[in-house]
């Protein structure tokens, strides 16, 4: 006797899904803002979700390249101002 329904879908891949999403929501907010810290955690959140099997590769790699696109701004607005952080 079975309690619960057969499971069709593992959560690993909807928790992979998720974590695609994330990444390039992340990645396109880290554009305007904090683009130091949300780069990152777009490329590794992409990653991770990539790396478990996400039915949403096209996001993920977005996100991904959206992170590292975080990281050429900080680079570009760094190289601007001829320092290593920005000037308040």
């Amino acid at each position: 006797m079975q309690l619960t329904a057969p499971a069709t879908r593992r959560t690993g891949i909807r928790d992979a899904d998720g974590m695609a999403v994330a990444s390039f929501v992340l990645g396109l907010l880290g554009l305007l803002v904090l683009n130091v810290v949300l780069g990152p955690t777009a490329i590794v959140l992409a990653a991770v979700s990539l790396w478990r099997g996400t039915t949403r590769r096209g996001r993920a790699y977005l996100g991904m390249g959206l992170g590292v696109a975080d990281l050429l701004v900080l680079l570009a607005f760094m190289q601007m101002d001829s320092s290593v952080s920005w000037s308040f």
